[in-house]
């Protein structure tokens, strides 16, 4: 695996640049090599390229302009990439949006967006239609991918569509800090904010992560259960993979362990992945599956995880299990992708390592200024791939992007030997009788019990006014535990005042579509009647 120091951080891409058509002059040559393969058929690096430059063709056709927007509500099939970079190829900008949301959100992010066209998955077609009924914005056209739903007039065949365009010879003349696509933030506090990316914001991401520390190559099988419309799925499936001339695995169902198992032992379909994505909710349930595949089974080199801090029970099982480490790293839609990581063959469980070459860190205390190591602070990054703004926001956007700096929402440790270790979000810190404490200190303890499957520790208000620490805890199916055990579990481990003043069990923890605990939920009321509520 090549790696790169604070020395060599490889040049920035010209100033006119369009990432679609940097991607295609990466590959040109590879001829039939199996670019990706869905669940319906394989897609070739010269099929992949004619059917990207077809899509631009067609988009222009309609008579959407450079730097207009286009609704992209897919689930992850082939026509996913062809449609993300033929609109990037033309100049045109895609708006990802997430597969699972409701028409209500849906029609938020048409209007914030004022998308030009719709290009959705036949699934997603009845929730896009009524979200265009309740709101006042139109659209040109939609494009429906397959699995088609019933299409009505105005709705057309994205296949057809594409197939009746001539290939556009040259990407569009795009600037490397011109908008190139929008990822709206999960949304799990207030309105989803509308995160816009340059064309060069990619490639920083490629070449200071998905080349040097992942060590990609043209070799590997890439399979993410994180999907291309998150920051995280699209660097796994896209960027990273096309960078490389590697093959892609894409799966349009949702990421249970038993579909995840499918993929991994190459049964659907028959490849079996070398490089794997996931995320610790993910990772938990599949150690928790009767149906875990043994070692030999699978043919993982490499496992990548994000989206949430992994507990080292966790990576330590998952290790023992199938013999590869979880090379765990934190990411941000903000920032595109991972920026401080551990690294492969270097993996420190309970840390989230060190900066990536090409990111600085810093942590501050309430009042801006640097804290000691040891002590938990607001993490702030400074790197090329952050995103220029959130679209409409401009007091968002000055709270998050500050100069250089791009504000994280998270607070971290950094450790004596340079490691940084995860101290929760900073809206999610509680101070308890005047001193911090971290939520995901509790959940990393309560989750290593032998009984407990997921852990979620918020601070909750009791009658005097003052904050205790609550946890919510789901069993391990056949399993048991009390209240009183799990308290006296926590406080061997801890230190005595960091213990739960209360736990509540429940089915299943109330979660965004990324996967992420919804604590805020949580902390809306002292009981819960069941996750997901």
């Amino acid at each position: 695996m090549s790696a790169i120091s604070a020395g060599s951080i490889p040049g920035p891409p010209p100033p006119f640049f369009n990432f679609a058509g940097h991607l295609l002059t990466l590959n040109r040559g590879r001829g039939g090599k199996t670019a990706y393969i869905d669940d319906l058929g394989r897609l070739g690096y010269d099929q992949l390229d004619e059917r990207i430059r077809r899509m631009a063709s067609g988009l222009r056709a309609l008579g959407i302009k450079r730097e207009e927007r286009v609704l992209l509500a897919m689930q992850d099939s082939c026509d996913w990439p062809v449609s993300f970079l033929g609109a990037i190829f033309a100049g045109i900008v895609p708006v990802a949006v997430n597969t699972l949301l409701t028409a209500e959100d849906y029609a938020y992010m048409l209007e914030n967006s004022r998308s030009q066209a719709v290009l959705v998955s036949g699934a997603v077609l009845p929730a896009l239609k009524e979200a265009l009924k309740r709101s006042d914005h139109e659209v040109q056209k939609i494009l429906v991918s397959r699995p088609l739903a019933p299409l009505d007039f105005g709705e057309a065949d994205l296949d057809e569509f594409i197939d009746r365009h001539s290939p556009l010879p040259r990407p569009a003349a795009t600037n490397a800090d011109d908008p190139a696509f929008w990822l709206y933030s999960s949304g799990s506090t207030g309105k989803p904010k509308g995160t816009v990316h340059s064309h060069a914001n990619p490639y920083w991401t490629a070449e200071l992560y998905g080349k040097p520390i992942l060590g990609l190559t043209e070799e590997d099988v890439c399979f993410s259960a994180a999907k291309l419309f998150f920051a995280y799925g699209l660097g796994n499936a896209l960027t990273f993979p096309l960078t490389v001339g590697a093959t892609v695995l894409l799966m349009a169902e949702r990421p249970t362990p038993e579909a995840t198992f499918k993929r991994l032992t190459g049964g659907v379909p028959a490849a079996k992945p070398t490089v794997f994505f996931g995320a610790p909710t993910g990772f938990a349930g599949m150690l928790a599956s009767p149906s875990l595949p043994a070692r030999g089974e699978v043919a993982l080199r490499l496992v990548s995880s994000a989206g949430e801090a992994l507990p080292a029970d966790i990576g330590e099982r998952f290790r023992s299990h199938f013999g590869v480490d979880i090379v765990d790293g934190i990411g941000s839609t903000e920032m595109l992708h991972i920026f401080l990581s551990n690294r492969p063959g270097m993996v420190a469980y309970g840390t989230t390592g060190r900066p990536v070459p090409g990111y600085d860190i810093d942590l501050r205390g309430d009042d801006g200024t640097p804290v000691a190591d040891g002590e938990p602070g607001d993490l702030y990054i400074r790197g090329p791939s952050a995103a220029l703004m959130y679209w409409a926001n401009r007091l968002k956007s000055r709270d998050t992007f500050r100069g250089e700096w791009t504000k994280s929402g998270d607070k971290y440790i950094r450790n004596t030997d340079g490691t940084y270790t995860y101290a929760g979000r900073s809206d999610d810190m509680l101070k308890v009788s005047g001193i911090y404490v971290s939520p995901f200190e509790i959940e990393a303890t309560l989750v290593q019990h032998p009984a407990i499957l997921e852990a979620a520790v918020v601070g909750v208000t009791d009658a005097d006014g003052l904050t205790k620490t609550k946890a919510f805890v789901v069993l391990r199916p056949g399993r048991d535990a009390t209240e009183a055990e799990l308290k006296a579990f926590v406080k061997d481990r801890l230190a005595p005042y960091k213990y739960p003043r209360s736990i509540q069990f429940l089915s299943r923890l109330p979660k965004t579509a990324t996967g992420k605990i919804q604590r805020f939920k949580l902390r809306q009321s002292g009981e819960v009647e069941d996750a997901g509520q």
